[in-house]
């Protein structure tokens, strides 16, 4: 599932912004949206498969890669 790609990415930083230029993941139904119930979660379009990703200044090639590896 989600969690198991999130954990599987190897460029991508796994955090909340950090307010750089870097690439960054986060799972907003365990982190920004956690204090939500599933339902407002699910009213405000967040799922918990959602894997939200804030692209940085790295190349294209780098971030397709990691992510293909993480997703299997």
């Amino acid at each position: 599932g989600v969690r198991k790609a999130f954990d599987r990415l190897q460029h991508i930083a796994r955090a909340a912004s950090l307010g750089g230029v870097e690439s960054l993941a986060t799972l907003p139904a365990f982190t920004t949206h956690a204090a939500l119930s599933a339902v407002q979660r699910a009213q405000a379009g967040i799922p918990d498969g959602l894997l939200r990703v804030a692209v940085g200044l790295e190349g294209a090639e780098v971030l397709l890669h990691d992510l293909q590896q993480a997703i299997g």
